[in-house]
């Protein structure tokens, strides 16, 4: 449709890039080819970086110093993002967030019938959110999400909840997280569901 119409296509990688989804790049799981691809946040382990990237006739048609950028010249935050490229390859976070996910997603899968507020989960790779309704309704649950995020409060563990309607449960952990902190934490999570 972009190319019919002359339009660029934009990939916004800021969130799901650097092995998030369980590909470098969530772009990857739609076989899209993207004409600009901007990118931030994990690209340099937390230090200020971002970046965009596209086709050469593209990248090449503003005069040398007519790009600028409030990030620019980080000498600091380029050798972080080098060697978050490197921990990224070396310790196959790509793979291992495909494996957290999918781990995530089956235990949310396990809990369906002894949660009936849990409407939809959906995600890729390791960036995964559930949505809970009010059971036997399409109406958003805000008070249960809420009702979940504290019960895993009390418990040690933080969850973030989002959506337009405040009932969405949005999970981004370290894709470097050891096995015995995942599973502690969807111990906690399985609780906090179970009690809510």
């Amino acid at each position: 449709l972009c190319d019919q119409h002359g339009i660029l296509l934009i990939a916004d990688e800021i969130q799901t890039g650097f092995a998030r989804t369980g590909k470098l790049f969530a772009m990857e799981h739609y076989d899209v080819l993207p004409d600009l691809m901007t990118m931030a946040k994990s690209l340099a382990g937390g230090l200020p970086l971002s970046a965009v990237c596209g086709r050469a006739e593209i990248m090449d048609a503003p005069a040398p110093g007519g790009l600028g950028g409030t990030y620019a010249g980080n000498p600091l935050a380029v050798a972080s993002a080098l060697a978050v490229l490197d921990v990224i390859k070396d310790e196959k976070l790509v793979e291992r967030a495909a494996t957290l996910g999918n781990q995530l997603q089956e235990r949310l899968k396990g809990l369906r019938s002894a949660v009936p507020h849990l409407a939809e989960i959906r995600g890729l790779g390791a960036m995964v959110a559930v949505e809970f309704m009010r059971p036997g309704t399409k109406d958003a649950d805000a008070d249960f999400t809420k009702k979940v995020q504290a019960r895993a409060l009390e418990k040690g563990l933080l969850l973030l909840t989002c959506g337009v309607y405040n009932n969405v449960i949005r999970f981004l952990f370290p894709l470097t997280i050891t096995d015995a902190v995942m599973d502690e934490a969807l111990a906690i999570l399985e609780s906090a569901l179970r009690d809510a």
